[in-house]
Formats: structure tokens, sequence, C-alpha cells
């Protein structure tokens, strides 16, 4: 060996020889317990441990070592970071790697990192949900600009029951075609195209009966068939192209403040944008028969989609006893159905995450209740201010919105027969009292209907959603 040598002590307890071969430049990046090459350690016999450099792997390897449960996974760590049985002798003073595991082991304080939380599985479509709220209110801008063409007092009747029966129907269909689009694309494309021309012959048939004959029965097939149309595009997802069909109607009530279009546009317009429904909605169900049929699919009962017609029924006349009174107001509800199923998410999602978060069953309700507050505030305080400005009556009105947004979300999670029942109830008795003018009046049919109801059905989703099973 020529050159010179230097003899360093090594360690704080100098047990260690090291001869350092001088002129040889160490690597810049090794782990730091690996010996460089300009370095030769013997350790000397009987010493023990080096319990500092012990001390300053365990800190290095903390975030790895607690988490361990046996000091045998520290040692698979230890011969994963590459530590040969000379470098565990010489330089830490173990004769083993095992003996070194099981210091490293007992030297760091057991520490058990909760883990990442999982996505949320109910995350909203911010977009979609408003999208959707505005296509069940952007149809009304047909009646904008029709309204010069027709009699209100010859044509209300007609429309209103139309629109009562297409509400229970397409509530009814969208609940089975939703069952069937969990098989296949298919199989709901089927379902749709044999409810959907039911679905707008019917009402048609329905709303005949007081128009009388004449043009009033053409207005009511027009709104029939588009009602039926749009809720197949928004069962199978295709909001956008609804918007782009309602176009024409769009640009036409666009332009009323500043032009008169004229009774061929005002009436042309809707017409255009109710033929481009129903193109759209044809190419969209041939769609479906492209996709492969499902083998052996079962077809749900229609008993199972009873319920959610039941409930698009009094959902339909209580708004219509909201109507009567304060028009604008059914405008406020119906561009709030895109928030309202928005929080519909949000509540499912809160609720998934309150169940990891709790150990009792009395701990989930009490979370469960809050949520349920939260949810439901956050849909009625921007109401408030919109029954304000539209000068309906605020009571009424988030009554009748609290009603609705808490029969959707049992029925969210298919406890449909309690919602529908309550909902029958107070449309029943609101109904009965303004028709025939019972006490306590007809000023207070309605707000007296909606607030037992409101009680009822969040007692009802307390009791059925505050329980972890549901939410599984």
């Amino acid at each position: 060996m020529s050159g010179p040598m230097s003899l360093e002590p090594g360690g704080c307890e100098q047990d260690t020889l090291a001869i350092r071969l001088a002129g040889t430049r160490p690597p810049r990046r090794r782990p730091r317990w690996a010996l460089d090459d300009a370095t030769l350690a013997v350790r000397l016999p009987g010493r023990g441990p080096d319990e500092q450099a012990v001390s300053e792997l365990a800190a290095e390897l903390a975030d790895r070592v607690g988490p361990a449960v046996h000091p045998y996974e520290v040692a698979a760590l230890l011969e994963a970071e590459g530590l040969s049985a000379s470098v565990i002798s010489e330089r830490y003073g173990h004769p083993s790697l095992f003996s070194l595991a099981s210091a490293l082991y007992a030297r760091v304080p057991r520490t058990f990192p909760e883990p990442a939380p999982p996505a949320d599985p109910w995350r909203p479509d911010t977009v979609r949900c408003l999208l959707r709220g505005a296509l069940f209110a952007l149809p009304g801008l047909a009646y904008l600009l029709t309204a010069p063409l027709w009699h209100a007092g010859g044509y209300a009747p007609a429309l209103v029951l139309a629109g009562l029966v297409s509400w229970a129907w397409g509530q009814a269909l969208g609940h089975r075609a939703h069952l069937r689009l969990a098989t296949g694309r298919r199989e709901a494309g089927r379902t749709l195209l044999a409810g959907a021309p039911a679905g707008a012959a019917l009402p048609t048939a329905v709303g005949a009966l007081p128009a009388g004959g004449g043009p009033v029965i053409l207005a009511v097939a027009a709104q029939s068939a588009y009602l039926a149309a749009a809720g197949v595009l928004l069962v199978l997802g295709r909001e956008r192209l609804l918007l782009a069909a309602l176009g024409p109607l769009l640009a036409g009530a666009a332009l009323l403040p500043w032009w008169e279009p004229g009774p061929a546009l005002r009436a042309g317009l809707p017409l255009l944008a109710l033929i481009a429904t129903l193109t759209v909605t044809g190419w969209v169900l041939r769609g479906t028969r492209a996709v492969p049929a499902v083998p052996g699919a079962g077809r749900p009962r229609l008993r199972w989609s009873l319920p959610y017609g039941l409930f698009g029924l009094a959902a339909g006349v209580l708004v219509l006893l909201e109507g009567r009174e304060e028009p604008y107001a059914v405008i406020v509800l119906t561009l709030s159905m895109g928030p309202a199923e928005w929080l519909l998410y949000r509540y499912r999602g809160l609720s998934v995450a309150a169940l990891r978060a709790t150990a009792t069953p009395a701990g989930f309700l009490l979370r469960s209740a809050g949520i349920l507050g939260l949810c439901l505030g956050a849909y009625l305080t921007p109401l408030l201010p919109a029954a304000l400005l539209t000068g309906a009556d605020p009571v009424a009105l988030l009554l009748l919105a609290a009603v609705l947004w808490t029969a959707l979300l049992l029925q969210a999670f298919g406890a449909a027969w309690p919602s529908a029942g309550i909902c029958l109830a107070a449309a029943a008795g609101a109904g009965a009292v303004t028709l025939f003018r019972l006490p306590p009046g007809t000023a207070w049919a309605l707000p007296l209907g909606c607030g037992a109801a409101a009680l009822c059905l969040a007692v009802c989703a307390l009791w059925l959603l505050g329980r972890p099973a549901p939410h599984a």
C-alpha cells in the first residue's frame, strides 16, 4: 500500500478504527449508513452497538419504521435499502440484520397514519345540474312567444290538465328507464321507445276533453310531444343536445324586447324547436339500438314505478296551486331544480363521509340530522330573496320547496311510497280546500298542507336515512 494513511477514531465511544485512504475522492450521493470507498473501518471487538449511528438511522427512517407492526417489517425495509451484513456489523455494531431491525423497532414510537381519504363517489357534476335546471324552465319561453296568438282562458285548462298527466307519466317512465339503464343502454332505449309515444298520446287525449276541439288540441299535442321527447333526452344524459334543439326558441325570446317578430315567427320558432327536439330524440333512440343487448336481462315490474308517477301527479298539483296565486313562484321553483339535484348528490357524499367518521349509530344519526339540515338550508336560502323579488309569499314557496326536495331525497334512496303518500295527502287536502273553499281558506290551504308534509317527510328522512345501512 503506497501513499500516506490517516488513522481516525470512529464513533462517539471510539470503538471503531477507521483507516482513510488519502487521494481518493468519495462519491457525492451515498446513503448515510454506507462507507465510502476511501475508508476502511474496523470495529474493535467487545465494544457493542454504535448507539449514535443507530439513532441517526432511526431518525432517518422514522416515517417508515413507525407504522411497522413487527421487527420483521423493519428488517424487510433495511434489506430493501441495501444494508449488507458487513455494513450492519461494521457501521452499527449489530451482529445481524434482525438485531438492528429489533433495535430500530424498539427505538421508534409506533405511528399509524390514517389512509388517504377515498374519492367522493357522489361528487356532483355542477355544470350538468345547472343545465338541467335551466332546461326545465326554458320551454316556458314558448308560451311567452305564442301568448298573443291564443286566449289564456280558453287554452289554460287543457294545457294544465295535459301537463299534470305528462308530469306523472314522465316521472314513472323516467324511473323505469333508469332501472333499465342499470342493465344496459339498449334496454333503456327500448323502454323509452315504447313509453314516450304513449306519454305524448295520453296527455293529448286527456287535454282534449276540456279543449273542445280546434287549435287548442294542437297546442296540447305540441306540449305533450315536447315533454315526452325532452324526458327521453334527460334520462339518457343528452342535455346539451336538448339545449341545441331549443336554439330557435331561445333566439326568438331573446329578440322580443327589441323586435316584434310577427305571428308567423311567433308560431314558427316554437314549432321549429319542437321539430328539432323530436328529430334529436329519434336519433338518440336509434343510437341505443346499436348497443349490444344484455343476455338474460329481466324486466322490472311496473308497480315499482307507480309511486314515482303518483309523486309526479301530487307535485304537479301542489305547484299548480302555488302558481294560481303566484305565477312567478313556479319559475323560481323550476329553476331551483338544478341546485336541488346538485344538493341531492352532496347529501349522499356527505353521508358516506359521515359513515366513515362515526363509530356508533347514535353518532351517525346526529351527523345525518346535521347533514339534512345543512343541505335543506342551502336549498331554501336562495329561494327567500327570489320570493321577495318576485312578490311571492315566501312562507308558501319555502314550504313547498322543502316538500319537493325532501321527497326527492327519499326517492333517491328508493323510499318512494312514503314520499308519494305524504305528497298526495298534502295535494288532496290543499286541493279540496281550494276547490270547495273550505276552512281555513284558500290562502292558508297550501302553506298548512306543505308545512305538515314537510315535517312528516323530514321525520321519515331521519328515520330511514339516519341509519348506516342505506349509505353503505
